[in-house]
């Protein structure tokens, strides 16, 4: 048996900063991976539980024409920030991307390879309604270079799904993951759990029809009252605390005996099919947002900047008049670098390793030393080897943990 190596969280300051202090401005060797996020903004209908940036289509058609060419001008804008450097992956994300007809996708994604150097083997996921399914678009999607699908079944159950809001009926998303699977080699599946008045037997049962499928990633949330949506203004009857914990685990539990790994708080998959997107997020990589209320990070040697584009789709199709996209941009302290980065690293399993925080954050180390120290005093961390990682503890009460690395 291997001998574990610990290594303490002891470091030499580095040249000139003593334990804990921040340079006024991160220092970055070299800018992370980059990916692309493309957002599109409207649904046929808005979920109740629903706080993402999604709007209800009202009648008509969808400006889809004027809103790709909105899409083309911010990304032709926003080349300045992302010059010479490679994209990685790229997430179509919503609202209801499948609403998109696939001419206007194909469209699109001829005009990001035009002006994006886009690494030949790059993932390219579209998010899915399995009410908005039609197989020869899914068809027509992957001919266009979309290679991993993320459909979002949510549940199985009719009764649930009418709670929940959802278009779509039990048969229909057994319909749509049939279509997924003869088109894309990989295909995502959102699942919800602590459903209004659900059972921890209907849970499994929601798992067990999924993993039926053979699908290799699947993403489990617990339902949650998010603010100013209609479930937080009018709480349906969820399962208690303890309901909802045993379904957790049940759930964790019966996929780590299917072979999936629980790499990330709510996402689980079969070696090597973890979502590369989603990655580059949890590792404090860097990803241009384009579209209605689209979110960025963007490193370079002057620092790493947070934008946002106008959040509504009319200001935003107003606002491409007059090539003016960014409703928000702001440069991230290095005060705040410690906690940012650690929102998104200790959401991973597995952990990261220690010369990320540095390679990422442009930060010594020994920003964060006495943070760590306290929080594997406290049982939520541990470090072996060279990887700092979330324990079980650490992962059930990970906003405490990440409470240690706020600073005033």
């Amino acid at each position: 048996m291997t001998e574990r190596r610990i290594i303490p969280l002891a470091v030499a300051p580095a040249a000139g900063t003593a334990s804990g202090a921040l340079p006024d401005r991160p220092q970055l060797a070299s800018p992370p991976p980059l990916a692309l996020y493309v957002h599109y903004p409207w649904c046929v209908k808005k979920c109740p539980y629903c706080d993402f940036n999604s709007h209800a289509q009202r009648g008509g058609e969808l400006p889809e024409a004027a809103y790709i060419d909105a899409l083309l001008a911010d990304l032709e804008t926003a080349l300045p920030q992302v010059w010479g450097r490679r994209v990685h992956s790229i997430f179509f994300g919503g609202g209801t991307p499948s609403l998109m007809s696939a001419q206007g996708l194909d469209r699109l994604l001829t005009g990001i390879r035009t002006l994006l150097p886009l690494d030949p083997l790059a993932e390219v996921t579209l998010e899915a309604n399995p009410g908005t399914v039609e197989a020869q678009r899914f068809r027509d999607y992957r001919a266009a270079g979309v290679n991993r699908l993320s459909l979002g079944i949510q549940s199985f159950d009719d009764r649930h799904l009418a709670q929940l809001g959802r278009i779509h009926g039990g048969d229909e998303a057994r319909r749509a993951i049939d279509t997924a699977l003869a088109h894309f080699e990989r295909v995502n599946l959102d699942l919800m759990y602590a459903l209004p008045e659900q059972t921890l037997a209907e849970a499994l049962a929601d798992l067990d029809t999924a993993l039926a499928f053979g699908v290799t990633h699947l993403s489990c949330y617990h339902l949650t009252l998010e603010p100013n949506t209609p479930f937080a203004h009018n709480p349906p009857p969820l399962p208690d605390d303890d309901l909802s914990a045993d379904m957790q685990e049940a759930i964790e539990e019966r996929l780590a005996g299917a072979g999936f790994r629980h790499y990330e708080t709510s996402a689980f998959a079969q070696p090597g099919q973890e979502c590369r997107h989603n990655l580059n997020y949890w590792t404090f990589g860097d990803y241009l947002g384009i579209g209605a209320g689209a979110h960025g990070k963007l490193s370079s040697h002057a620092g790493i900047v947070r934008e946002m584009r106008h959040k509504h789709p009319t200001r935003y199709l107003e606002g491409a008049q007059r090539r003016d996209f960014v409703q928000e941009r702001r440069e991230v302290g290095a005060a705040e670098l410690p906690f940012e980065f650690m929102m998104n690293a200790l959401r991973l399993t597995g952990g990261f390793p220690r010369r990320l925080f540095a390679d990422r954050t442009g930060l010594p180390f020994a920003a964060i030393e006495a943070e760590l120290i306290e929080a594997r005093q406290r049982g939520l961390v541990e470090v072996a080897a060279d990887e700092i990682r979330p324990t079980e503890q650490g992962r059930r009460f990970l906003n405490d943990l990440l409470t240690l690395f706020l600073r005033d």
